[in-house]
């Protein structure tokens, strides 16, 4: 099919064999790639022992899989998926950088991880030569050292294998840091110093393989596609419109940081106990006078160059350095934990990103732990010494290593803010899971519900098929923008979705013609092939195990902490309403197809070729 390479590797490294995998044209169809074909291969390969299956065992899959439009459709990413550590379903992440560009031009659509390496190792692909190297001298590094010493270690052994093609450019690189070697459920798998697929703790998976990093350099082109005129026409046509988003280009999400809070009511700020703040310290016009020292920067193909370079350049954090945060970080460990200065926001942001840790997940256990501080659940004794208040960016600081290496409580709180909170409450013999702000155990995005005045709606994080990710919620109408069966066309075609942002909707579908030569209708996505995904992801969601599985009755539902009213602010008083809430989730159970009690019909899933996922929920409608 044209837009594929039309092959995918596969890596056991228990039997370090290697193998070419393919599939046929139906498949790719149906499912496009990425998080699409990542929630098939899952389902067919693990579908029927899925509750078993231990997500940081040998059995789970890791996957790191692009799409038709990855190198074409302008902002390259890499959607990462498996069994997740954090909510036992599937979750697709991506990750931007050059990665999947690299493999796409050695010849892959994408790479299967099975099986667990007896000692750390790291892959090294150049075309269609695969070698799994020894990682002892990288294990226990953190992002920047372990960024540092395979770049080299790369250009190395490529000038070793083309020595007339002189000096060579460095291979792209995806890797884990010290959270991912520990198994953190909140571990992200990492690309170049600050970019991370966070969402689903894939790092934990990465690092229960003993897989430290994988290194790829390609030197063929991207694959043939059907329409290259009309695929030039239509990055010119993309690029034209990012272009003309200037306070995005120059500022990215990062504007969000005050704006969300000031504005929207809908900021975690001091976990989520408020929503609402005015410090205008925290404006990103301060990040930009105090801290930029880049101020345009792009991954591969990538018009909008919202990314930027921040350093502490005085102070008790000088030289702290990495990506200015973006919205979600200077959220989550800026105003989620009483931090108000861009000093501080770098330093925590930097410091998670080189430990490994999703910057959302962790920053919610960080939020979670300094709630309990303050109400005097967790002690001073507990966390060996530690000063929890908010705003004490030191404390938090050492917190964040504790979690990374699982030291003393960093041990508990490694699981993650739901599982976290369950082993609490039994120790304590008091009911925190209503500090705890999480939807299956996946963190809530940084985007609240309460005030009305953001994106998601009141049923986005409840209905999820991902959860609590922000970047995947329910929405309705299902053909929204917002919705969770658009954005798994996006993570399916995988492509940076930022730049859709302001573009015509059906150039989307304009863009998978031209590339693959196949007319996909809006109604056939959004009838047929996305529910099919959908469906597919709720199923293993709510099959779960092996030590959770989510009831929808109880589960399908709001963090506590939504249905109290805003303390403060213009929408002061305002909270999630039980009534509409229900009366949304009932309308989207009926649009999406799942039945009164959230699962999926049996009738819907034969008419999309799933029964062999309508046999596996029978037992489940039974017990329901």
């Amino acid at each position: 099919m044209l837009g594929y390479a039309g092959r995918i590797l596969e890596v056991n490294l228990s039997t370090e064999r290697v193998q070419i995998r393919s599939f046929n044209e139906e498949i790719l169809r149906e499912f496009i790639g990425g998080r699409g074909l990542a929630t098939k291969i899952l389902w067919d390969r693990l579908g029927e022992k899925w509750e078993t299956v231990n997500p940081i065992g040998e059995e789970n899959l890791l996957l790191f899989l692009a799409g038709p439009l990855t190198g074409f459709f302008p902002g390259g990413r890499i959607c990462i998926s498996g069994k997740s550590p954090q909510s036992n379903g599937v979750i697709g992440s991506t990750v931007a950088g050059e990665f999947p560009i690299e493999l796409r031009c050695a010849g892959y659509d994408g790479i299967i991880v099975s099986g667990k390496a007896e000692k750390p190792v790291y892959l090294f692909i150049v075309d269609s030569e695969t070698r799994i190297l020894d990682a002892h001298h990288v294990w226990g590094k953190d992002g920047k050292q372990t960024v540092r010493i395979l770049t080299r270690e790369g250009r190395r052994l490529l000038k070793q294998t083309f020595p007339w093609r002189g000096e060579p450019k460095e291979p792209a690189m995806l890797y884990i840091g010290p959270a991912g070697e520990n198994l953190v459920r909140t571990a992200a798998v990492m690309g170049k110093w600050t970019h991370a697929a966070g969402y689903g703790g894939y790092g934990a998976v990465m690092g229960a393989k003993n897989l430290k990093a994988i290194l790829v350099k390609g030197s063929n082109p991207l694959p043939e596609v059907y329409d290259m005129e009309k695929v030039n026409r239509l990055i010119e046509a993309v690029c034209k419109k990012c272009y003309e988003a200037t306070d995005f280009r120059r500022w990215g999400t990062s504007s969000a940081g005050y704006n969300v809070g000031a504005k929207r009511s809908a900021e975690p700020v001091k976990n989520w106990q408020e929503e609402w703040h005015d410090e205008k310290s925290f404006k990103v016009e301060e990040f930009e006078r105090r801290l930029w020292i880049k101020k345009a920067w792009g991954d591969f193909g990538c018009p909008t160059t919202c990314l930027k370079v921040a350093m502490v350049k005085t102070g008790r954090f000088k030289w702290a350095l990495g990506d200015n945060p973006d919205y979600e970080l200077q959220a989550y460990v800026g105003t989620n934990l009483g931090v108000f200065t861009p000093e501080g926001n770098v330093y925590l942001a930097s410091l998670v990103d080189d430990l490994g840790l999703c910057g959302i997940q962790t920053g919610n256990v960080l939020g979670f732990a300094g709630e309990l501080y303050q109400r005097g659940i967790l002690t001073s004794e507990d966390l060996e010494g530690l000063e929890l208040e908010w705003g004490n960016i030191e404390a938090f600081a050492e917190l964040a290593k504790k979690i990374a290496y699982r030291q003393g409580i960093g041990d508990i709180l490694a699981e993650g803010t739901f599982r976290a909170a369950e082993k609490i409450a039994g120790l304590k013999g008091k009911n925190v899971l209503r500090c705890a702000v999480h939807v299956k155990a996946v963190a809530i995005g940084a985007h609240g519900i309460r005030s009305g005045k953001d994106y998601p709606m009141e049923m986005s994080y409840a209905c999820s098929v991902q959860a609590g990710d922000h970047t995947s919620v329910a929405y309705l109408p299902l053909t929204h923008s917002a919705s969770e069966l658009t954005v798994a066309f996006h993570d399916s075609a995988v492509y940076c979705w930022f730049n859709m942002f302001g573009q015509p909707p059906d150039l989307k579908w304009e863009f998978y013609k031209a590339v693959t030569g196949v007319e996909l209708a809006p109604k056939e996505w959004y009838d047929v092939k996305a529910l099919r995904i959908i469906h597919l992801q709720r199923a293993m969601l709510l099959l779960g195990g092996p030590d959770f599985r989510w009831n929808p009755h109880v589960h399908d539902e709001n963090p506590p902490r939504f249905y109290e009213p805003l303390p403060s602010g213009p929408y002061a008083g305002k909270a999630v309403d039980k009534k509409r809430f229900e009366e949304l989730r009932r309308r989207y159970y009926e649009a999406v197809g799942w039945d009164e009690n959230g699962i999926p019909k049996s009738e819907v899933l034969r008419k999309l070729g799933l029964k062999d996922v309508d046999a596996a929920l029978e037992k489940l409608r039974r017990d329901v």
